[in-house]
């Protein structure tokens, strides 16, 4: 991308595809309006489900939606955050009514496509001074995420209020 060899062409609804010489014509919408893009390649990231089958026997509280735990997922919905406005959590957060059980990690963001490293190993410090019983280091949840744009890409507008406030990098590639 750096050496202009390949555009990012993202947040692009495609209705329907069609023929382009050698390539192919994305017609659709980006930025709520009516759009048409030529390109050779079609690189779509469409979301998944987490395979959540090896914790049928385990009791759960997940969001129907996003299927993260209930108290995580209004911070993580990809409707209205990008990995730079996630607000810091931890064990409060990811506990499962299973005793003594939480979901970390990429598992607990469910169908949400923000998640950073740098969260889940927030989270499992959390989680792991909540069990070691020191219930002030697990409630003091920080999160600073890296400067490095890892939230960012010069092809997306200005920064959202959550995001400045956060410190994050403008724009978003996650949500």
């Amino acid at each position: 991308m750096a050496a202009g060899v390949i555009e990012q062409l993202d947040r692009f609804e495609i209705a329907r595809l069609a023929p382009a010489g050698d390539g192919v014509r994305l017609i659709g919408r980006r930025a709520g309006e009516p759009a048409e893009h030529d390109t050779d390649t079609v690189v779509n990231a469409t979301g998944f489900r987490p395979d959540l089958d090896m914790l049928r026997e385990v009791r759960l509280d997940l969001d129907d939606v996003v299927q993260a735990p209930r108290r995580l997922a209004p911070l993580i919905d990809p409707n209205l955050h990008s990995c730079g406005t996630v607000a810091p959590h931890g064990f409060a957060e990811l506990q499962q009514p299973e005793p003594n059980f939480f979901l970390a990690g990429m598992k607990s963001y469910g169908r949400a496509p923000t998640f950073l490293l740098a969260t889940g190993y927030e989270q499992v410090r959390s989680i792991t001074a909540w069990i070691a019983g020191d219930v002030a280091a697990a409630a003091n949840v920080e999160l600073t995420l890296p400067s490095t744009g890892v939230c960012s890409t010069s092809a997306s507008a200005g920064a959202s209020g959550a995001a400045a406030a956060s410190g994050a990098a403008a724009g978003s590639c996650c949500g």
